[in-house]
């Protein structure tokens, strides 16, 4: 009889244990997985994916060079300027920031600020009262000051820095 108890009380034990075994194993398992995940996203290779082998590369040399990651250079300070309208004046105050396309071009639209600036505001304040009013003429406005922008940097920097201009803020009053 003492035998028989004593495996009686082993078997539920036995079980508990299995079943507590088989969820921390599975647990375990779990997070090996996860971790395992983690390292192949976070420390998978910085290299781009290759696009074309075809050797065509220059064929468009307008289209821009999207290798590297976007990083935004915010202008110092917003452009605030005056302009003229049919009844009244209008103060119209617009805050840029210009992407670019790796490190390399960020040091240079930094260090170009006053240029870039320059050519904003020369392009903001010819800029037409009535087609600020509308998202179209906002949108013209935008990629006019890209333009002058690329226009302007072209020379000094021997290619076209920004990628994009892009309104944070804007008011007209």
């Amino acid at each position: 009889m003492p035998e028989q108890e004593l495996e009686l009380n082993d078997t539920p034990n036995a079980g508990k244990k299995s079943k507590k075994l088989f969820i921390f194993g599975g647990i375990g398992l779990v997070l090996v997985l996860l971790i395992g995940g983690g390292l192949w996203f976070f420390m998978g290779s910085d290299e781009p994916a290759a696009t074309d082998v075809s050797g065509d590369a220059s064929a468009d040399p307008a289209a821009p060079i999207v290798s590297s990651e976007a990083e935004y250079v915010g202008m110092p300070r917003p452009f605030l300027f005056n302009l003229p309208g049919a009844d009244r004046a209008r103060l119209v105050e617009i805050k840029v920031q210009l992407m670019v396309r790796g490190e390399s071009n960020s040091i240079l639209t930094q260090k170009h600020i006053p240029l870039i600036e320059d050519a904003l505001l020369t392009t903001f304040s010819a800029a037409d009262v009535q087609k600020l009013s509308t998202q179209a003429g906002k949108d013209e406005l935008r990629q006019l000051a890209l333009l002058n922008v690329q226009n302007t940097l072209q020379p000094i920097t021997g290619n076209k820095v920004v990628e994009k201009v892009l309104f944070t803020g804007f008011v007209m009053q």
